[in-house]
Order: structure tokens, then sequence, then C-alpha cells
């Protein structure tokens, strides 16, 4: 038994490291060769890298650890209108007129999940967005997946096996999606706190599922089934309608169509597993239609993030009468 744990040791640390060194490659081939240089001398590996933020005319940042930095480190390197040009090729494959649909939310998603969110002049048509060209800005946001960071959350958002109605609040930058991310896996497949169920993920922005042509490049299980870059009131009723769902997960819910469609899927028997901007209970309360949905007591558990030194970090965990759990636990991962 000692020798087969240790060979299990062993192969996990090699897979990690082989996944490290496929993020490490995904994020340089997207990077005009100057830019790529730079990042190559000064991150030496990805886990804590969060974003590299390229702007025509201004100095190349980062943001490593919560950090904002200037790379090089003590020196400033200026975009150039070139190296912007080179990087949106790469990411693109030197077609972004194939990438419409994306660009006109903001962003494209490219391999290994990786969203590449964009900045330019907007290009309109019936008053609504029709492309964004003329792009001087890029924010490329470095998926990280963090298996096993729900571990220590599941047993409070379950009950007899089954999902509780679970809504996450959460300020920007938190980990709340990396969250999301593992609930929906272990959900999915099963474990000891949850019997595997069929689970319906409303991906608006390609975030949850990191959809690259149609494939989702991080792991959500075995029994999940994924509406990409499909607004969420919508697919909600989609996937109700086609797929018979038992538990539907989104990612930041906010339109009061969003709330209605949440609404309509408790109401045909799925459980909810969602997230909404906030700094805590009382804020959300507060939000229009959210607040009545939270009054109603339709949402059967609340979890708190804050914006701590780690992300992930749970404040609070709350019952549908807004009763403490738990307050002030660690870091989940």
């Amino acid at each position: 038994m000692v020798i087969i744990s240790m060979a299990l040791h062993i192969l996990c640390k090699e897979v990690d490291k082989m996944e490290r060194q496929d993020r490490r490659s995904q994020i340089l081939k997207i990077l005009a060769k100057s830019i790529r240089r730079i990042i190559e001398e000064e991150v030496n590996d990805t886990d804590s890298l969060q974003e590299i933020r390229m702007r025509t005319g201004q100095p190349l940042r980062i943001m490593k650890a919560n950090r904002d930095v200037l790379v090089p480190e003590g020196k400033v390197h200026i975009v150039t209108k070139e190296e912007m040009r080179e990087t949106l090729d790469y990411i693109s494959r030197y077609s972004l007129y194939a990438y419409e649909n994306e660009l006109r939310q903001g962003f494209l998603t490219v391999e290994g999940g990786h969203r590449v969110g964009v900045a330019g002049k907007v290009v309109m048509e019936k008053e609504r967005v029709k492309n964004i060209q003329y792009i001087s800005s890029v924010n490329i946001r470095v998926s990280h997946e963090v298996i096993g960071c729900a571990d220590a959350l599941l047993p409070y958002i379950t009950k007899n096996k089954q999902v509780c109605h679970t809504l996450i609040i959460s300020p920007p930058g938190c980990g709340k999606t990396t969250l999301i991310r593992d609930l929906i896996r272990q959900i999915s497949d099963g474990n000891e706190y949850v019997k595997g169920c069929s689970v319906g993920v409303v991906d608006e922005r390609s975030e949850l599922g990191g959809c690259h042509m149609g494939i989702a490049q991080n792991q959500l299980g075995m029994r999940t089934d994924i509406l990409d870059c499909c607004p969420k009131a919508d697919g909600m009723i989609m996937l109700i309608r086609s797929m018979s769902p038992q538990v539907i997960a989104v990612d930041e819910i906010g339109t009061r169509e969003d709330i209605h469609a949440v609404e309509y899927a408790m109401q045909c028997g799925c459980k909810l597993i969602a997230s909404v901007h906030g700094l805590d209970m009382d804020e959300a309360s507060k939000k229009p239609v959210l607040g009545e949905l939270i009054r109603k007591r339709m949402f059967e558990r609340y979890v708190v993030l804050g914006n701590g030194v780690h992300p992930g970090e749970i404040r609070e965990i709350y019952d549908e009468r807004g009763s403490v759990l738990c307050r002030d636990w660690q870091a989940v991962y």
C-alpha cells in the first residue's frame, strides 16, 4: 500500500508539472515574440500569474499574486502597434473576422481556456454591438484550475447527498469562478457528499468550461453539458427543455432576465449553483429582483467570499433563514 501511495504521489506531481508546462506554452505562443521573451525571463511559472495587460503606447504590465507590476521589473517596456497586431494575429490565427461573434462580447477564449479581453472602437448595428475594431487594449486572463478546491465547502451545501440551491457572493477577483468550476466537477462525478448527477452549465463568457472550438478545456465532470457563449437567461431555459439537468450552474447572474430564469429553473425542480458580485449578504439582499428571491428563501445556502490574502477565502456560510453556519473560515485553496 505504501508503494502504491508513493507511486500515485509521484504520478500526481508529474501530471501537475505537465499541466504547468502546457499552461505556460499556451500563453507564450499567443504573444508577440518581443513580449514573449520578456514574459519568459520575468515569469518563471504561471501558478501566480493572473493577467497580462497590453495597451498600445503604454507600459506592459502583469498581475502576479494579486500585485500589479511592470515588466521587465524595474524597467518600462512600451507596447507598440506592431506588437499588438502580432499578438492579435497569433490569438486569432490570422483571422479576427472569424472571431466576430466572440469579439462582440468583448473577449475570445484560446486553447487552455484562457480568456482574452479586448477594447477598441466598437462598431454598432441596430443598437447592438456588431464588432470591435482598432483594438488597442488586450487583457489575457490566465485560466487556473484548482482541482479539489471545493472539497471543504461541499459538506455545507449538500443534504442527504443532494445539492442545495446555493448562491456564492463575492467581490471580483476572489476566486468564485474557480470555486464553481470545481463544484460542478464534483457534483457531476459524485462523491461521498453528493450523488453524481447531470449538470447543465450556461457558460456565457467561456470561463467555466473554457471551451475552445466547442471542446471544454477545463474538467467539469462526466455528466456535464455546456452551452458555451450563450446568454444565461436563454441558456437556462434551453437546458431545461433539451437536456433535463438535475443541477444548473451559472456564473455572475445580474440582469432581471437572469434572476427570472433562475426562479423558473428552481420551480422546474432543478437545483441551482450561481454567483453574484457583492461584498456581503446585506448588499446582495438589496439588489433588485435578487433581493426578492433572498426574502422568499429560494436559496438554501449563501457562501460569502472575501478579498483576503488567498483567493477563495470564505468569510461566511448562511442557510436560507440567514443563520450563520460558518464564519471566518480558512481559504478553500
